[in-house]
């Protein structure tokens, strides 16, 4: 059984790492059509947004008042390696494909890591999973249309 504090970083991280950069993807891809931007940012939610993230849930752990030391550091941990990992693996169909293959294939990863990730979550909850599944894929659908939109707007009024 993982403890609270690591499935508390672990959950956290593996979200955010997937609708982040999915967004991040989508947008920078329809912005700029180029695969060293839609690199060179991945690589920057990687580990920027990593780190900040797990500041930010060692702060938010710390102000709750109520975990050890050691509880917040497993939560920090977790949330970095969760968010840097799952990040980090949307390089890769970039790497290996043309961009916008890479960009579907990212999607359907993005969508398949989070219907697992919500599957589990509804599970222990003892809540109905295709309502957390659908719910949290519906989140990340709203993050890819507008940041499509947004690279979009983007490149037509500064091209």
């Amino acid at each position: 059984m993982v403890k609270d504090s690591i499935r508390t970083g672990l959950s956290f991280g593996l979200t955010s790492g997937i609708i982040t950069t999915l967004g991040l993807v989508v947008g920078l891809s329809s912005g700029t059509g180029s695969k060293s931007v839609v690199i060179g940012g991945i690589l920057t939610i990687a580990i920027a947004d990593s780190l900040s993230d797990a500041l930010g849930i060692h702060i938010s752990e710390e102000s709750e008042a109520k975990h050890t030391t050691r509880e917040i550091w497993e939560s920090t941990v977790a949330t970095f390696l969760a968010k840097f990992v799952f990040a980090s693996v949307f390089v890769i169909p970039v790497l290996l494909l043309s961009l916008s293959i890479a960009i579907i294939v990212s999607i359907i990863l993005g969508f398949s890591f989070l219907s697992i990730i919500s599957f589990i979550i509804a599970r222990q909850e003892r809540a109905r999973p295709s309502r957390v599944i659908t719910e949290h894929l519906f989140v990340a659908l709203v993050v890819i249309i507008a940041t499509n939109y947004i690279g979009n707007l983007i490149s037509t009024t500064f091209s």
